[in-house]
This record gives C-alpha cells, structure tokens and sequence, in this order.
C-alpha cells in the first residue's frame, strides 16, 4: 500500500473517531467534566498516568480519584485540609497506588502555588523551532521529582525521553490539551505548544496498526520509535500529524487481522 492509499484510509478513520461520540467511552471523558482549566490539567494529567488496561477501568479509577479530589480537583490541591489527604492512601489502580496519588497532589500544590497553568511546566523548555515536546518532557521529568518528597517508586509513573521510554501516556495527555480543531474531542489549550510538535502516543492498538501499515519498523516500543512513528505521520499531516493517533487507535479496537486488507475498500468507498 503507498502513502497516499495509506493517507486516505487513515484520514478516513481519523474523521470517523475524532467526534464527540468517542469522548463517552474514552478516558479523555474525565477531563471533560470540568470546565476550569486547572481542573482539566490536574484530572487530565492522574487519568493519563493511569490510562492502562481496559477502558473501562481507568473510568471508573478516575472517578474514585475525583471523589477523593471531593469533585474539585484544583481546589483539593491548593486548599485541602492533611486530614483530607488520608483517604487518598488507600486509592489503587495496578502500581499507581496511595503513595504515588499523595506525592502528585503534594508536587501539584507546590506547582500551582508558583504557576497559573501546567502548561509551563512543558513549553517553558521548548521552542518554536523544535521538531517535537521531547525537551518539554524532559524538563517535566526533572521538575516533577525535584522535590525532597518525591517517593522512588513514583518514578515509574512519570517516564522520560532521557530514559528511552515512549512516554505513552504523558504525549496522550499532551494531545489532549494541545491539539485544536472543529471535532471538539481534544482541548486545545495550551496554545504554546505547537500540534505539529506532538508525538503520537505508542500504545499496543497504535503500534499493532503502524506496523502493519509499514509506519513503524524498529523493533523496540522506546522513544525512538515513538519518534519513527510521528515522522511517518508528518509526511501525512505536517501541522498535525497525531490527529492520526485517532485513527490508528481505532482500527486497532476493530480489527485483529489485517487492516490495511480489511478497511482499506471502506475507507475510500
């Protein structure tokens, strides 16, 4: 299949999954029930973190997580009473337990009582002539566990380009708060990071479907790949290339064979 057999199927399935009927069965739906723009950040950011395993489960942790918040995430943080903290001890989804929950309420207020917004904790170390959020992901990493409390085992929840990881998680948060365009799925709010510097969330469906379509051929699910991935896509959509993550993700949910084989006459019909 060439580029542009590959384009019109994943433009395709793109505009089939980012519309507003995705947000109800997807984690991105917990952001979405606030308003405030530090609510969406600091729910957004714990329901990324914890965005593995079905969908389904990470809703409802979510949940728990803003019931433990008491509905009010960025109120919870800067003024809750330590008696309020100790329910959020007992909270677990997988490895991220009650110890990982407390230190990101502790890092957020200690943030929050210095910045307006969480998003200069990322686009203070990126410029407008970077290809990609990399540096922005760095500077996170090192910001977040800069604090003496910072628990070693909180470390695996918050990973890093400098690591190699593909930081699946934190560019799905990315592009939820960055990516801006008429489907309303995504937030659009952090108008200092660029969409065309996204990096496209590498989890198993997208990696499934980026293989079969010959968009990704490094073996190893790291950075590097993240980044092989992303390039691929940019020949697509230069300005906006994880738009694609849609897409790829969706054909993943609906195919275990073949997809280029079994969607591409859907696609183009």
């Amino acid at each position: 299949m060439g580029l542009k057999q590959i384009k019109a199927l994943l433009d395709h399935y793109a505009c089939q999954y980012n519309r507003p009927e995705f947000i109800a069965e997807d984690p991105i739906q917990i952001p979405h029930r606030f308003s405030l723009l530090q609510d969406r950040e600091i729910i957004g950011l714990l329901t990324a973190v914890i965005a593995w395993g079905q969908r389904k489960t990470i809703i409802q942790s979510a949940q728990k997580i803003i019931a433990l918040m008491q509905g009010q995430p960025y109120r919870f943080v800067l003024n809750h009473h330590p008696e309020e903290l100790r329910p959020l001890a007992q909270f677990v989804h997988r490895t991220f337990n009650g110890t990982d929950l407390l230190y990101f309420v502790h890092f957020l207020k200690w943030y929050y009582q210095r910045h307006e917004s969480l998003e200069t904790a990322f686009s203070n170390a990126i410029s407008p002539d970077d290809l990609t959020v990399e540096k922005g992901l760095i500077h996170f990493h090192r910001l977040f566990f800069s604090l003496a409390e910072a628990p070693a085992r909180t470390r695996k929840h918050i990973p890093t380009p400098e690591r190699n990881s593909a930081c699946k998680r934190l560019n799905m948060f990315l592009r939820w708060m960055v990516r801006r365009d008429e489907a309303g799925v995504d937030f659009g709010c952090w108008p200092s990071i660029r969409p065309a510097q996204l990096v496209c969330p590498l989890d198993l469906h997208v990696e499934r479907v980026a293989r079969k379509l010959g968009l990704l051929k490094r073996r190893q699910t790291d950075w590097k790949a993240a980044l092989e991935l992303t390039e691929n896509l940019r020949l697509l959509d230069k300005n906006d290339p994880v738009r694609y993550d849609f897409a790829l993700f969706g054909l993943g949910l609906t195919s275990k064979h073949n997809p280029c084989l079994e969607y591409f006459s859907l696609a183009i019909s």
